[in-house]
């Protein structure tokens, strides 16, 4: 079963003043395994980097689902509490789940987690929306894709 794994990748950007910086940059890859995480991400960012570049870590993300819009050039990161009764107890329970919205401003990504969420049966609130600094997003490729 593949899970959401962030990557970050370091090299050396050129920035307008003409200055080099090592800059880190984090992506979020879905993936079976570290290994394929850090082989697919190296595999999508080699064509838009020039010169060297590393996959200085990669770990785990609690990322749950993603909400895509293509207008959206941000990614924010929302914590949703899930809510549940006990049956024995009768006493409420929040469960915390984490979203990745892709959105243009802090607005259209409630909305768009809003829009993604309808039809949902479970009770939930929004306990947290922010942005993040992930700069893409990439999803397992299928058989067909590979093919």
């Amino acid at each position: 079963m593949s899970r959401f794994i962030e990557a970050k990748v370091s090299y050396d950007k050129w920035l307008e003043n003409g200055l080099k910086k090592r800059v880190v940059e984090p992506y979020l890859v879905e993936a079976l395994s570290f290994t394929e995480a850090e082989a697919r991400i190296t595999e999508e960012v080699a064509p838009s980097i020039s010169g060297e570049f590393s996959v200085s870590a990669v770990k785990k993300s609690n990322i749950g689902e993603l909400f895509f819009d293509d207008s959206g050039d941000r990614w924010y990161k929302v914590k949703a509490m899930f809510i549940s009764i006990d049956v024995k107890s009768a006493v409420e329970k929040k469960k915390a789940s984490y979203f990745l919205v892709q959105a243009s401003d802090f607005k259209q990504a409630l909305d768009n987690f809003n829009a993604g969420m309808k039809g949902t049966m479970a009770d939930y609130e929004i306990a947290a929306i922010s942005e993040t600094v992930i700069m893409d997003v990439y999803l397992a490729k299928s058989e067909t894709q590979n093919g």
